[in-house]
């Protein structure tokens, strides 16, 4: 399918915004995605170091491992239906409401798993207990995203991707505090101190990022884009009342139908654009997976000091914030899809030459891994998903359905680090060709799907189309599609 050239901004049918909330939602979205991803990817840097000698003491060191993983992998089950939660509160009551409940919910999991006893202290309790704090951490994320992009998205009416692209940068700002807050935990205690009571310190800290976070997010209002939306169903709410008697609304035509429940709406009549959603997104979060949370375990294991490799994550991760506000600025100007092909094509390559890298003994060329991947070829396929996947929905069930696509595809990231682990302890260390064979098969999905979706960054939030729905889901003529195209570069 050939791409449609994009626009450099949303059409000027958007709601116009109040300029100083667009600063808050951008800062709202992106402390709020920074806390959130550190406790979250807290749990994956103790997954790879710490847990398996601390709740998983019985197992081998790889058996310890794979199981430490898999509670890792059990947040990223909970996501999707964190999505779907929030998604229907959020696309019904608000964005606000569901953001200030998801982050409270994460800070105060994280600060549970801090207090959490060993396995020689409870026994297996300690692992029973650790993996509902996972899903409790999981549901929080899976409602934070959707609408953290959205509360930027719907603010903005130009440069749409670089203001949603903020949140998609909290993520591995998030992972840079993470592994710092563990290096500076493990740097002053000794071995055993750390195990015994160090790697608590930075769930802990959880506490003092929500207060942060609360503070700043209750300063946002509701999106300009969804206020309008509930006006809308007042008064279609108002019609209906009117027909019930009749039938007919005021002006006689038939009373609108009462409005449909968000996930039904999305499975019932855009299937096959969230299948596409998922497909787009899935290989940036199978890369993410190998790229972050199994890039620490494989380091190790390759003969790398526990510091180096932290180290080398805590750079790359910083650096990926700017490659992400980078590429996703670059898609309002080229569009969605050229940006993330080339990163998807770019990183089914570079696959094949991560563990060799890795395996090299080099630190340096450790850490060159770790900056190409994530913070220069990562960022290309995930800069632009906020953008897109906001634009992919209507606003009646955006939240629900932006959040189901982007979390249903994070699966990979989750499950992604328990299958490498699984293959390369099946394999006694030598499994790393296979595993950069699915991410660069997962990257080939990325590229079908993108494919298949035409181009979304010139497509309003407001509803001002047929239906606020992409392309992939009407059969518009191209009179049409130039028509909402040709709205002017700011």
């Amino acid at each position: 399918m050939a791409p449609n050239p994009p626009p450099t901004a949303a059409a000027d049918s958007d709601p116009v915004p109040d300029s100083t909330q667009l600063r808050r939602a951008v800062t709202s979205s992106f402390l709020g995605s920074v806390i959130e991803f550190y406790d979250f990817l807290l749990y994956g840097t103790a997954s790879a170091v710490v847990f398996s000698q601390i709740f998983f003491s019985g197992l081998d060191p790889l058996a310890g491992t794979v199981a430490s993983f898999g509670t890792f992998a059990v947040g990223y089950v909970a996501r999707p239906l964190g999505g779907v939660l929030c998604g229907h509160f959020g696309d019904r009551f608000g964005r606000k409401r569901v953001l200030v409940a998801t982050m409270t919910l994460m800070g105060a999991a994280s600060f549970l798993i801090g207090l959490l006893p060993t396995s020689e202290q409870i026994g297996s309790w300690a692992a029973v207990i650790l993996v509902l704090l996972r899903l409790l951490q999981g549901i929080a994320v899976g409602g934070e995203w959707g609408g953290a992009v959205l509360v930027s998205a719907e603010h903005s009416t130009s440069r749409r991707g670089l203001w949603a692209g903020f949140t998609n940068a909290g993520a591995p700002c998030g992972m840079v505090l993470s592994t710092a807050a563990f290096s500076a935990a493990a740097s002053f205690t000794t071995e055993e101190q750390f195990l015994a009571w160090g790697w608590r310190i930075p769930f802990l800290l959880s506490v003092v990022l929500l207060a942060v976070g609360l503070f700043v997010r209750t300063r946002v209002e509701e999106t300009p884009v969804f206020r309008a939306a509930r006006e809308a169903e007042a008064e279609a709410e108002a019609e209906r009342e009117k027909g019930r008697e009749t039938g007919r609304d005021a002006t006689g035509e038939a009373a609108p139908p009462p409005r449909t429940p968000p996930l039904l709406e999305v499975l019932r009549h855009h299937p096959r654009v969230l299948l596409l959603a998922i497909g787009t997104g899935v290989g940036a979060f199978v890369a993410q997976g190998a790229l972050t949370t199994y890039f620490i375990a494989y380091g190790v294991q390759a003969g790398h000091p526990r510091q180096t490799v932290l180290n080398a994550l805590t750079l790359s991760s910083a650096l990926a914030v700017l490659g992400i506000l980078g590429w996703a600025a670059l898609s309002d100007r080229t569009g969605r899809r050229p940006v993330v092909l080339s990163g998807a094509v770019l990183m089914g390559g570079f696959a094949f030459a991560l563990f060799p890298l890795m395996d090299s003994g080099s630190a340096l060329l450790l850490t060159l891994a770790a900056v190409l991947g994530q913070a220069v070829i990562h960022p290309m396929m995930y800069g632009p998903l906020a953008a897109l996947y906001a634009e992919l929905f209507g606003t009646r069930s955006r939240y629900t359905g932006a959040s189901l696509g982007y979390q249903l595809a994070g699966l990979g990231a989750g499950f992604g680090p328990l299958l490498f682990a699984e293959v390369n302890r099946s394999s006694s260390g030598e499994g790393a060709l296979f595993i950069s064979l699915v991410i660069a098969g997962f990257c080939l999905l990325t590229v079908l799907s993108v494919l298949l979706l035409k181009e979304t960054s010139g497509r309003t939030l407001d509803d001002s189309g047929p239906a606020g729905l992409p392309a992939v889901d009407e059969d518009e003529d191209e009179d049409e599609d130039e028509g909402r195209r040709a709205a002017p570069a700011p």
